[in-house]
């Protein structure tokens, strides 16, 4: 199973090409066997950032989405279990949904695709990450 965290999943739904060649084969290859995810809280994320005005879609977040999870793509919900989680990972900066998205990866047993530099080298037990930009 692959994670993708919120800037991820805005990059691959652009098709930016500032994703890596490698990290794409990766996740086209996940979606075709249903293992690509997204975390509840990247939508929240998204919804934030076209309400600030840091993201322009071209469509409603609601759409982007539906749009999305149409694509193939698993949300995974944000319960009880992984809210906790994300608390009890000391060694994550304090973004909360950056934590809330590693701990979904964690619970789900995911590799999670990021550029986020504090996550790609977070020392973590179970946390397995990927560099989205290679």
């Amino acid at each position: 199973m692959i994670l993708l965290d919120t800037h991820m999943l805005i990059r691959y739904a652009a098709g930016d090409r500032k994703l890596g060649k490698h990290a794409i084969r990766v996740m086209e290859g996940a979606l075709r066997k249903s293992e690509l995810a997204v975390s509840a809280i990247s939508f929240w994320e998204v919804a934030m950032l076209v309400e600030k005005r840091r993201l322009k879609l071209a469509n409603a977040p609601i759409a982007f989405r539906a749009l999305t999870l149409r694509q193939g793509i698993v949300e995974y919900p944000v319960d009880g279990e992984i809210a906790i989680r994300s608390a009890e990972l000391t060694n994550l900066h304090a973004e909360p949904a950056d934590r809330i998205i590693a701990a979904t990866a964690i619970w789900a047993g995911a590799t999670l695709i990021t550029a986020d530099a504090q996550l790609l080298t977070a020392p973590h037990s179970g946390l397995r990450v990927q560099d989205g930009t290679r």
